[in-house]
């Protein structure tokens, strides 16, 4: 009989402070956020091992500016798929994930089967991308571009909302 993975911890009013500082400053020092939420930094060092562990926090990263690298073109992209087979759609999958021009990918219900994001310097490096991605691939039936005009809000943070059932 194989064990079950130890369900999460419910987070509490403690994790849901301590994540709301994190998402708006990964680097805030431990002592800071203990200041902030009244609990000790060694306190709040094991409840952020405990969020990573549990996949809570799933990465500590900068957020970059993708113009101030010179990827200033931001593109969303719908793309419809000719089969839905759990073999090519996974195929599909893979082939997004790996291409460095995708920061996002969304496989979505509707007309579209894909929503990625993706982060060009030039239109041309699009079009090479398109020829890649979706011309060169037999399972793509048809994309739809959109360029984004302006970056009126980015950001990955989530709405960390109390819920009746935490503690």
């Amino acid at each position: 009989m194989a064990l079950s993975p130890r369900s999460p911890a419910p987070l509490d009013r403690f994790d849901l402070a301590i994540l709301a500082i994190l998402q708006r400053d990964n680097a805030t020092p431990q002592r800071a956020i203990g200041e902030a939420v009244n609990l000790s930094a060694p306190a709040v060092q094991r409840r952020i091992k405990r969020m990573e562990e549990e996949g809570v926090i799933q990465a500590n990263v900068a957020v970059v500016d993708p113009a101030k690298v010179g990827q200033p073109i931001t593109i969303f992209v719908e793309v419809e798929m000719e089969s839905e087979h759990a073999r090519l759609i996974d195929a599909a999958k893979r082939q997004f994930t790996a291409a460095p021009e995708v920061q996002q990918c969304y496989y979505v219900t509707g007309e579209a089967d894909f929503i990625l994001i993706v982060v060009v310097p030039t239109m041309a490096a699009y079009e090479a991308l398109t020829r890649r991605l979706f011309f060169g691939n037999n399972n793509v039936k048809r994309f739809r571009t959109f360029v984004a005009m302006d970056r009126v809000k980015v950001g990955l943070a989530v709405p960390l909302l109390p819920d009746h059932n935490r503690v």
